[in-house]
């Protein structure tokens, strides 16, 4: 929940982008946030279910769910038909409703071909952004980030009260030099939702998405990659 919720949407007229899909299979479990803008596909393969089943779960039960799972180890059962979900565990039962729809096909907007690859210290990188963030356009919170060798120049402004920001960070990078545009608050809240020391984030070009993804994880029956849509940069 905690990896996917937050890039749900909250448009009225797309109620399916609103909250998670969960996608069950014999191999794996595979559960999706997306609101056109940023997209989260979070699989486990250590949560398997004898048939293939998919349903939404709506953000509201979910966060109210959040709340109330323990912070031990709990098993938590997850009986579902196909028009409710009920989860129950240890003194607690929540029943909800699931959102009635076809969720979007999620797999054909994540690229494939990403030649430019940027490895970064998570920690720096979040701090960079949130600080050069304060100087971006209220309106589109677009940082700027244009890759070098091993360097990465952060960069805001907001020409309407000339305000400007510049920082500089060391990286890992193998590719074309590059400048891409992304809006400063989905990255912070991927950043955010991460737990990695490094994370990599692989482009192809400034008007196609950048996909970010842990460089290093520990956990092998967890796969998470997370794809933001770029902001058009103003040159």
């Amino acid at each position: 929940i905690n990896k996917t919720i937050f890039a749900t949407g909250n448009d009225d007229l797309r109620p399916v982008m609103s909250g998670v899909f969960c996608q069950l299979s014999d191999d794996s479990t595979v559960f999706v946030a997306t609101d056109a803008h940023r997209l989260v596909r979070y699989r486990r393969t250590d949560i398997k279910s004898k048939q293939a089943g998919s349903f939404i779960l709506p953000k509201k039960p979910l966060t109210l769910l959040k709340n109330i799972l323990p912070s031990e180890e709990t098993r938590v059962k997850v009986d579902y038909n196909e028009a409710n979900a009920f989860f129950s565990f240890e003194n607690y039962e929540l029943i909800c409703r699931l959102i009635d729809g076809r969720y979007p096909n999620y797999e054909a907007v994540i690229p494939v071909d990403n030649p430019n690859v940027l490895t970064i210290d998570r920690v720096a990188f979040l701090n960079s952004i949130k600080r050069v963030a304060i100087f971006a356009n209220k309106t589109t919170y677009q940082v700027k980030l244009a890759i070098k060798g091993s360097e990465l120049a952060i960069s805001a402004e907001d020409a309407d009260f000339a305000n400007e920001a510049n920082e500089r960070l060391s990286c890992q990078y193998e590719g074309e030099d590059m400048e891409i545009g992304f809006n400063a608050r989905f990255l912070s809240d991927m950043l955010s939702n991460l737990e990695f020391e490094n994370v990599t984030i692989e482009m192809s070009a400034p008007n196609r998405a950048g996909i970010l993804v842990p460089a290093n994880s520990e956990n092998e029956s967890e796969d998470i990659l997370m794809l933001v849509m770029p902001v058009m940069l103003n040159n």
